[in-house]
């Protein structure tokens, strides 16, 4: 049986964090296993039969933490962007965020919403302050009234979860929804004004070439691929005896063990691990993501967009990608070429019809305006990812609660976007971090910050979006 002092399984941003760590900090007796044959995770990026890169959905660059800033700069060319990220609803496009544009839309709609941020704003004022929401869903009615809640934050919610807000929690928000500020929005109304500036990624970073998986693979070749082990899918973790087996039948030996797979699959196959943690583990929401990319002949129809959200019921997807405008060299030629990538949400509450999938997108994109004609398009490609979103359901931290610490004490730790199952540090760089701050509590005794504390890790603004 081999023997390794830090074992590392999953190769994506967080084991990749811990990985480059442990080598700044001299430590090269480190092996990463991962399950598939590429590098990166859900930050992989792939290039179809007619040339299209794709990724994983429409991740761009941003971070929290000169660390990550620092290591991302050092490892490939950039390109940067102004983000011009739109909504389109009542077949017209308003600028996002969507509460602070209302005068794009029909006066009807407009009285609506606003009369509805005053119904809070009154609300606010008449009440004792001591209304708590129970749930995301009333979070959304008290922070933006009906008229916001039900034209756009429902609907939009629904599409990109796969939930119903009413099933979810509002812990994760942070500096991720813009809410309402009645003064801004009565102002950009009767001014038309635009309000586009908002969040942490009004200007945002992404690779030259190769997509965002170039990231990783080149990150991973800084590492060296004698710290790789491919295919390599982990099968049982005996905590007791520091063992790892794997589904080719070999063994490894660790003294100390991080995990990035899902929390629900690695709570099934600790040796020893009570019942009932793993029995809460199951009780976890999730959300599967299914990916279409759309290769177009010709010029872009939607100029310089970056992402486009899709509220309504008329096309399958929930946000569309522009991704030739993140990168000329995403298609096999930027002056005949552009393509538009497609998320498509999927779980128990919200199936989706694979066999059907891309035909819907392409009508979506059709019936939306986003493509002149069917005859445009050249390629398709499609992903599905088993796991995509981690859910803050209402009892998600009731049972993190219960089942990270009953790891922790077994030194089985589980870190990353689904290895914490906290949504709201689980972009590119939080998960990288949680890999190196990993490394750090074990090497230098210095304590996790982005894990224990979300809001902290998301108190400065970054450069780019998820």
């Amino acid at each position: 049986m081999s023997k390794v002092k830090f074992a590392i399984i999953g190769a994506g941003p967080t084991g990749l964090g811990a990985a480059r760590r442990l080598q700044e900090l001299g430590e090269n007796n480190f092996f990463v296993f991962e399950a598939e044959k590429h590098i990166g995770g859900l930050s992989s990026s792939f290039v179809d039969a007619k040339g299209f890169t794709w990724d994983i959905g429409g991740h761009v660059q941003f971070s929290h933490y000169d660390y990550f800033d620092k290591t991302m700069v050092s490892l490939l060319p950039w390109l940067e962007h102004q983000r011009e990220s739109w909504v389109w609803i009542k077949e017209r496009f308003v600028p996002y965020p969507f509460q602070n544009n209302l005068r794009y839309l029909p006066k009807e709609s407009m009285w609506k919403c606003l009369s509805g941020i005053i119904e809070v704003y009154k609300n606010q004022t008449s009440s004792s302050n001591s209304y708590k929401p129970k749930n995301f869903k009333e979070w959304i009615y008290a922070t933006f009234g009906p008229g916001i809640a039900e034209e756009f934050m429902m609907p939009y919610n629904y599409k990109v979860w796969a939930y119903p807000p009413e099933d979810m929690n509002y812990v994760w928000i942070g500096e991720r929804v813009a809410v309402t500020d009645l003064a801004r929005a009565t102002k950009n109304i009767l001014f038309e004004l635009d309000d586009l500036s908002w969040g942490p990624n009004n200007t945002f970073k992404f690779p030259e070439q190769g997509g965002t998986g170039a990231i990783w693979q080149s990150l991973a070749k800084v590492i060296g691929s004698d710290h790789f082990k491919m295919g390599q899918k982990l099968v049982s973790v005996d905590p007791k005896g520091k063992v790892l087996k794997f589904a080719d039948g070999s063994s490894v030996h660790y003294e100390h063990l991080l995990s990035t797979i899902p929390l629900n699959e690695l709570t099934k196959i600790v040796v020893g691990l009570d019942s009932s943690i793993v029995n809460e583990s199951q009780k976890l929401l999730y959300s599967n993501s299914n990916v279409i990319g759309i290769g177009l002949k010709g010029k872009p129809t939607l100029g310089k967009k970056c992402w486009m959200y899709f509220p309504e019921s008329n096309s399958p997807f929930y946000r569309a990608t522009v991704f030739s405008n993140y990168s000329p060299k995403n298609v096999p030629n930027i002056q005949e070429h552009w393509s538009l990538m497609a998320e498509v949400s999927e779980s128990q509450k919200k199936p989706v019809n694979q066999q059907t999938l891309v035909e819907d997108t392409i009508q979506g994109f059709l019936a939306n305006k986003m493509i002149p004609s069917r005859l445009d398009i050249i390629s398709t490609w499609t992903y599905r990812a088993k796991y995509g979103y981690p859910i803050p359901s209402v009892e998600r931290d009731n049972i993190l609660k219960k089942v990270t610490p009953s790891l922790d004490s077994l030194k089985v730790f589980s870190r990353g976007r689904f290895g914490a199952w906290k949504y709201e540090v689980s972009n590119q760089d939080h998960s990288f971090m949680q890999g190196v701050e990993w490394v750090n509590s074990i090497c230098l005794d210095v304590p996790e910050t982005t894990l224990r504390f979300a809001s902290t890790a998301n108190a400065m603004w970054g450069r780019a979006g998820e």
